[in-house]
């Protein structure tokens, strides 16, 4: 196996400096035009996998197929995170086969059918109400600021309200919620103090809190989520451990995603000033979708091939991780008319911001653009003078397109 082609030595599409920079577009276009699937080989053991490399996934077409052939590309055998802390033990990564985002059919099968009982439409729209609410009074305490992090000010605050009405948190826990799941997706990154023994303590912290949630509900069940999916009887249910990892899931799945999605939308909006001018104007339902794909907050996830098999004319062998790069096929030229563009117009926009379709589709995709189109709406009617005053602070991460920090003015001076 060769390394990409024309990349330096050693480049590597999950360095965790890399992304604390830069999305490395360019190298992704480099690929998808001389070798779509190519192999990245890695020091011995360096992603924590006791391997010697991946293969780089960038057409749009290709990780489509290989999200859609949970047989041959495995979730489960090696988890869908593409890059651990070297030090992370192997009994440590095989206790997250118990997310659902890190199952294959039919055990994956068995729990999204319970699990997507909350998310039905008419589930969704069940909130829309109290979100709208939500929403606007996040932005009116901005907006008493006068200025500040965007992040944490307005970015992080709905989506965790957000998934706290979903399964009946109580919104004074939502602080919790929040600096487990930072900690838990933050052990790159040496500016926010975070070890990889700190991460594993608040994943257990969270899982822990949500079994604890689980029994009450098993014991006494409510007219809520939590009850329709641990205490459903004959239907099917969660175990207490199940519910726990997908309580879990929707932390950094439903949390930290939906969360930099909207601080990257923002820094697209206040740096394309016309787009801005055009939603506040008009306010196109196309809206969220292109900030997803422009934003693409999971920058990969991966797959391990079953066994031999061929993806874009490759041959891949057995035991073979495969990385899903979603921020490569979202600029795919031969699927997006100039990719590079951010047009909150765009339609169709077949993006994989949401997954490559297949068994792992967003559950939470309709959640994840009503709040979107919820937050924008009412930095639009009470921010419309917004500014940067600042340019974004990245995290590090092998995995996550993040933006830590995006200092604003809200325009009320």
């Amino acid at each position: 196996m060769s390394s990409c082609p024309a990349l330096p030595d050693g480049f590597d599409f999950t360095d965790p400096d890399l992304y604390r920079h830069r999305v490395p577009f360019p190298e992704f276009a480099l690929l998808r035009r001389t070798a779509p699937v190519s192999w990245n080989p890695q020091p011995h053991g360096l992603a924590g996998f006791g391997d010697d490399g991946y293969w780089v996934v960038t057409r749009h077409a290709d990780v489509r197929e290989a999200s859609t052939r949970p047989e041959v590309f495995s979730s489960s055998v090696n988890t869908s995170v593409i890059r651990f802390h070297p030090s992370i033990r192997r009994e440590q990564i095989d206790a997250q086969r118990l997310m659902m985002l890190n199952m294959d059919p039919p055990e994956h099968t068995r729990v999204r059918r319970i699990v997507q009982r909350g998310f039905t439409p008419r589930a969704i729209r069940s909130l829309e109400a109290a979100l709208r609410e939500r929403a606007h009074a996040i932005v009116a305490a901005a907006r008493e600021r006068g200025s500040g992090d965007f992040v944490t000010d307005i970015a992080c605050e709905l989506p965790l309200q957000a998934i706290a009405e979903l399964i009946g948190i109580p919104q004074d826990d939502r602080a919790k919620i929040f600096d487990w799941s930072n900690k838990m997706i933050s052990y790159d990154d040496p500016e926010l103090a975070v070890t990889e023994e700190t991460g594993t303590l608040s994943a257990m912290e969270l899982i822990s809190y949500a079994m604890n949630l689980a029994a009450a509900r098993t014991a006494c069940p409510a007219k809520d989520i939590v009850s329709l999916l641990v205490a459903a009887g004959d239907e099917g249910n969660l175990g207490s451990d199940e519910f726990g990892f997908f309580v879990l899931m929707l932390a950094v799945a439903g949390n930290e995603t939906t969360r930099n999605a909207i601080s990257h939308g923002m820094h697209a909006f206040l740096t394309h000033p016309e787009q801005w001018e055009l939603y506040k104007h008009e306010r196109p339902a196309t809206t969220a979708e292109e900030i997803v794909r422009w934003a693409t907050p999971v920058v990969s996830f991966q797959r391990t091939a079953t066994r031999d098999t061929e993806l874009g004319g490759v041959r891949i062998a057995e035991g073979q991780r495969v990385g899903l790069f979603y921020a490569s096929a979202n600029h795919d030229p031969e699927v997006f008319d100039a990719p590079s563009t951010f047009d909150i117009g765009r339609d169709p926009n077949p993006h994989l911001g949401f997954g490559g379709g297949g068994p792992h589709f967003c559950l939470g995709k309709s959640l994840a653009v009503l709040e979107i189109d919820l937050i924008f709406g009412a930095i639009a009617d009470t921010l419309p003078g917004i500014r940067l005053t600042g340019q974004p602070r990245r995290l590090r991460s092998a995995w996550l397109n993040g933006i830590k920090e995006l200092r604003v003015d809200y325009g009320t001076a």
